[in-house]
């Protein structure tokens, strides 16, 4: 006799059907991504889509705002900004996160000290460690042209140049993350075993070929994710540009995130933010698939180069 299932019996004829049991699991936490992110987004591409400045009604445009965004040179400029922004913060922090893991696998007296310390950048909130930095920019004051003085070198503008700005930004972006980059690889040199690097001993491998030929390509998709991690956090960045110079001197160091901050609520243009809004999220995530896409590949070629 044939066993009768929980979905054959609901739908047996002449019975009430009934919802599953787990509904009522279900329903908050549905109710909770319709609130949260669904209705969010929806209401932000409606919005786009309308000319709506705050104190005046709402116009549909349609594309309208989307096809402003090429003839904007302030956005095609925090477009620019963002993607060099972007590229060093997460370049820099990768290379000398590296460095770090690798020095800190090794054992010495006092490591587990040192990384405590190394760590602590990651501690601080983002206002204060731009608090600190300011006063380490300053032309005059900061302490930072009194060590280029000591080794000879000539002051710098540093935040106050629209050429150093950004390159300036970066300083701190890489000093308050290159740990957490260092964290992540030192997880992967963990989780290495000891075979390949007693045979690369053995035959007289020198430090730079263990690295480059054992430990690169075994840590490498654990680069890639703190990769992508920093390459989020970075094209997002905020709170600390902002707190260092508004997107100043000018528009020297305006992202995109700066300007639709100014767009939606300096100048009010709701409309045109909210456009700005979801291109700046289509690029996020277009760059989170680029960088999956390479993971996928180069996974895929370590296999192939290892069959």
């Amino acid at each position: 006799m044939a066993e009768v299932t929980p979905a054959a019996a609901d739908a047996a004829p002449g019975q009430e059907w009934r919802p599953p049991s787990y509904w009522p699991f279900v329903v908050p936490a549905l109710v909770v991504v319709l609130a949260v992110i669904v209705f969010p987004w929806v209401f932000t591409i409606w919005m786009s889509m309308n000319e709506w400045k705050v104190g005046s009604p709402t116009t549909f445009v349609g594309f309208a705002n989307y096809v402003r965004m090429p003839n904007d040179p302030r956005f095609v400029e925090a477009v620019g900004h963002t993607l060099l922004y972007t590229a060093l913060s997460v370049l820099l922090p990768l290379i000398l996160g590296t460095f770090a893991a690798v020095v800190f696998h090794a054992k010495f007296p006092g490591r587990g000290f040192l990384r405590g310390v190394f760590i602590m950048p990651m501690m601080a909130t983002p206002v204060a460690i731009a608090l600190v930095w300011t006063m380490m920019f300053h032309p005059q004051l900061g302490i930072l042209n009194y060590l280029l003085s000591l080794v000879g070198l000539p002051p710098q503008l540093w935040v106050f140049h629209p050429g150093t700005v950004i390159p300036s930004l970066v300083l701190v972006e890489t000093w308050q993350w290159t740990p957490l980059v260092m964290l992540i690889v030192l997880g992967g040199l963990a989780a290495i075993p000891t075979e390949p690097y007693e045979s690369a001993q053995i035959d007289g491998a020198s430090v730079w070929q263990v690295f480059r030929y054992i430990t690169l390509p075994l840590i490498t998709p654990f680069l890639f994710i703190a990769g992508m991690i920093r390459m989020i956090d970075a094209v997002k960045s905020f709170d600390i540009i902002f707190a260092i110079t508004q997107g100043g001197p000018g528009s020297a160091s305006e992202t995109i995130n700066l300007y639709l901050y100014s767009v939606a609520f300096i100048y009010y243009d709701l409309g045109y933010g909210s456009a700005i809004a979801v291109i700046f999220f289509l690029l996020i995530v277009a760059m989170a698939a680029l960088m999956l896409h390479l993971r996928q590949r180069t996974m895929w070629t370590e296999i192939g180069s290892g069959a």
